[in-house]
């Protein structure tokens, strides 16, 4: 099996490289390409202290040729665009982050276009490949790639199963987990255990709703209320007033705070290349441990050790290629169109819910109506994703600031065109 990775310098690659080489897929090469060969170089060699299959390709299409699955891994103008950004959206008294508000609409328009041609060419030359897209932002991104053999992946809702497991004592392998929303705006609706619902453990239990988090984002009492566990990135949208100021206040954004970080592990690959694995090791462990730190204004970010096992980007891209190629089953949280599973959306929405993966692909499993209390955010972040496809096709100013006007965090037309006109070139 040949497994291709577009956006092949990613820092995440030396992982998923090392998960299929561990893996009981027989997996003859993972075929790697991007635009920056420079930095694909230092990848790729890192990528093979894991696995010899590791190999570097020049032209996109002789990477996907003939591949089983691939991934779209891409970011358009590097680590930089999204540093520039978040300092853009702070700047303009909004928040800045890559897959929410302001920051997430920048970085999709400049990214949709080059995903469009990349799918165009995987389908003419890998027809029979699943693609797996893990660009963010993933909702928006895969909603304009859409089709029949697209997914869209990202490790955050397992990651908040894992720790919501942990904290109710619960095995994750016996657990079912109700969960529906878009890729970083999900809700945690129940958990089952042996056929049990759980949660009613953790509402009566304030202290156990904080340890649910690895960093305090969320009230207790207003989760109490609201009665559902959202994903991390709802933060953004429940405390913007506070994650802003936690920004300003730190004097730096997180993607400038990655730049810095991936400008010492170049510089420590180049210095040392005796022992690449550890210096990438000990990279992974300062980025993993800085993760939620500015924007929630915490220094001490807790670990809930392994959790369910089954977080993290290599583990969620590992099981779904699983699950398709040996045909398992397995229940996995996705990107997919809605097709009739939240009642309130249309069937093309791309939506983020648990699916049955088998061979034929992900089977996504019914939500039915979504609670009143999170209905109109996720109807109007649904609308802004539509909105942004469309301004990124067209290339028009005015469908840009429309689309940016209609974002809950942004919510203004005047403020919209001068983002917009600070924003680009994107």
């Amino acid at each position: 099996m040949k497994i291709a990775v577009i956006g092949g310098a990613g820092v995440r690659t030396p992982l998923l490289a090392n998960a299929l080489a561990q893996s009981d897929l027989q997996v003859d090469e993972i075929a790697l390409f991007d635009v920056d060969r420079d930095r694909l170089g230092v990848i790729g060699a890192l990528a093979r202290t894991y696995t010899p299959k590791a190999q570097v390709h020049d032209d996109v299409r002789a990477c996907v040729r003939d591949a089983a699955f691939v991934f779209l891994s891409i970011r358009v103008g590097g680590i930089a665009a999204r540093a520039r950004d978040e300092a853009i959206a702070v700047a303009n008294g909004v928040v800045g982050q890559e897959t929410v508000g302001a920051g997430g609409f920048a970085m999709a328009m400049r990214t949709i276009p080059h995903a469009i041609d990349y799918v165009r060419a995987i389908e003419t030359t890998a027809p029979d490949a699943w693609i797996i897209n893990f660009t963010n932002p993933v909702s928006v991104v895969t909603q304009a790639i859409a089709g029949s053999r697209v997914i869209g992946i990202c490790d955050t809702p397992t990651e908040l199963f894992g720790d919501v497991a942990h904290v109710l004592g619960l095995e994750p392998a016996r657990c079912f987990f109700d969960y529906f929303g878009l890729n970083h705006l999900g809700w945690l609706r129940e958990v089952y255990c042996d056929g049990r619902p759980q949660l009613a453990r953790l509402w009566a239990d304030p202290d156990a709703i904080a340890r649910a988090y690895r960093a305090p984002l969320f009230d207790p009492a207003y989760l109490q209320r609201l009665r559902l566990l959202p994903t991390e990135y709802l933060f953004f949208y429940y405390s913007p007033d506070r994650a802003l100021e936690n920004m300003r206040r730190a004097g730096e954004t997180r993607g400038a705070a990655i730049a810095a970080l991936n400008d010492q592990l170049f510089r420590e690959l180049a210095r040392d290349p005796a022992n690449q694995r550890k210096t990438y090791e000990r990279y992974l462990a300062s980025r993993s441990a800085s993760y939620m730190q500015l924007e929630a204004g915490d220094v001490s970010r807790r670990s809930h050790g392994e959790g369910s096992g089954e977080g993290g980007y290599d583990r969620i891209a590992l099981s779904v290629v699983r699950a398709i190629h040996f045909n398992t089953n397995a229940i996995i949280p996705l990107n997919v169109p809605n097709n009739g599973t939240i009642r309130d959306l249309d069937d093309h929405d791309i939506v983020e819910v648990p699916c049955v993966v088998n061979a034929s692909g992900p089977h996504p499993l019914a939500v039915g109506a979504i609670p009143e209390t999170v209905e109109d955010l996720l109807l109007r972040v649904k609308d802004f994703e539509w909105l942004t496809v469309h301004a990124a096709s067209s290339g028009s100013d005015a469908d840009a600031v429309r689309a940016l006007a209609r974002n809950p965090l942004v919510d203004d037309s005047l403020l919209a065109a001068r983002l917009v006109a600070a924003l680009k070139p994107w």
